[in-house]
């Protein structure tokens, strides 16, 4: 069994071909926003440890869907 978390948002997105650069700590699309470019990479590296898996794609909402899959507990 697993749980799945899916969180969307109709903001810009993120384009496809970027999806994988984001998931890099220090990586930031958008520079002119504060930031240091670590929050969806600690996501992923907390989700990669705990053997899940996190998704990103096009929301129905026009902006970004985030998808987070990890081993239900029992």
């Amino acid at each position: 069994k697993t749980f799945q978390l899916r969180i969307e948002d109709d903001g810009p997105g993120i384009p496809e071909e970027k999806a994988r650069e984001v998931l890099r700590r220090g990586a930031r699309l958008d520079a002119t926003k504060p930031g240091t470019g670590l929050g969806l990479a600690i996501v992923s590296d907390l989700i990669k440890e705990y053997g899940g898996t996190l998704g990103l794609d096009r929301s129905g909402l026009g902006g970004l869907q985030v998808t987070v899959e990890l081993a239900a507990v029992t």
